[in-house]
Formats: structure tokens, sequence, C-alpha cells
């Protein structure tokens, strides 16, 4: 059986077929942890599922559950940190000559790496659980505001001052997450990177 292995937030690779009876420490253990939350969550719903159940159907212990995670919320969002690495970084990383907006369009096109085919099925199942609960959602929407705070705080590193970091970050943020819907909704498989361009290209028709 093939699982589905998080590395950041929606990061999802395929990993190897793997035999239940392997070693509780074995490489997988994590990816199998996190698919089996995500299809019992959708099968059950969130509240209504134990760590102890998840680990059950990864055939596995609680205990290595919780040494994976801090809970199973966390399943959901454990990667949330190194998005936002990865958005920071690249808009730090920009060329300096870069204006703002450029400097977050490149943030939003590093983010094809993570947002690709392999991962679109993992991150269309994971929205579905999070729009069903409210504080899941709730969580979601702090964990975009993050985002942007972080990304401003690059600009304004960069140089860039106020209000024009906040309000480029927060249309940065924006435009993530409009193409994110369109990505995981895409019945054509449309690439991360196509949609950002066009939701770019719609931002500055509209405020042209």
């Amino acid at each position: 059986m093939s699982v589905a292995v998080i590395n950041i937030d929606g990061d999802v690779s395929r990993c190897q077929h793997y035999d239940l009876d392997m070693s509780r420490w074995g490489p997988h253990a994590r990816g199998r942890l996190a698919q089996a939350a995500l299809d019992l969550y959708g099968e059950r719903g969130f509240d209504q599922t134990t760590a102890a159940e998840i680990a059950n159907r990864a055939g596995l212990t609680e205990r290595t559950f919780f040494r994976h995670f801090a809970d199973k919320r966390e399943v959901l969002f454990a990667g949330s940190a190194e998005l936002q690495k990865l958005l920071v970084d690249a808009t730090s990383g920009a060329p300096p000559s870069a204006a703002p907006i450029d400097a977050v369009t490149a943030a939003l096109m590093a983010a094809g790496n993570v947002f690709n085919d392999e991962r679109r099925s993992y991150a269309r199942e994971r929205r579905a659980v999070i729009a069903a609960n409210a504080k899941l959602f709730e969580r979601e929407l702090i964990k975009m505001a993050s985002l942007a705070s972080a990304i401003a705080d690059a600009l304004r590193r960069r140089g860039v001052s106020e209000p024009a970091a906040t309000l480029t970050a927060e249309a940065g943020i924006a435009v993530f997450r409009v193409t994110f819907d369109r990505w995981v909704e895409s019945v054509s498989d449309q690439d991360w990177r196509a949609l950002i361009r066009e939701s770019l290209e719609e931002l500055k028709v509209l405020v042209s």
C-alpha cells in the first residue's frame, strides 16, 4: 500500500509500499500516521477521532503517534513553520532591486516546490477536513495571518516602509489563498506557478 508522507503544511510525497509488520520506528511511520489521521478525519470527523485510533489504523502504537505529533490537530498543521520559512527566505532572497510585489511574487512562486501534482489530492482532503471544523478553520486563518506578518517583516528588512510592507504582504497572502483554492479544485491539474501568474494578473487589472 502506498501512503502519503507530509513534509510541510500540505506537503505530501509518495513513499514505497510498506509492510504493517515493519518496525514502528520505521522511516515511514510519520507518513503512515498522517495518512491514517486524514482518512479517519474524513470518515468520522475530526472531533470523533482519537490519537489511539489513528495509531491503530496506521499499525503503530499511540506512544509512537505522540513521538511524531503533539496532538491530533498538529497532523494538519505540522509543517506551518517550514512553509513560513520557505516564503520568508524567498522574499528575502529576491534581488535587492526587486520591487516589493516582485519579492513577494518570488515567494509565491517558490511555494510551487511544495504544491505540486503529487500533493494535490492530500491538500484537497486536508482542506475538506479543516472546512468542516470551526476550530480548525480558525487555526488555518491564524496561520495565514502569521504568514502575512512574517512576509511583511521580511519586506521591512529589505527597506520597505509602512504601510507598503503590510499592504504588499497581505495582498500576497490573498493571492496565495485564491491560488490554493484554484489549485485544489483544478480539474485540469493546472500548475501552481501558472495559477499564481493568473491570480497576479487579475489583481493588477483590479488595481490599475
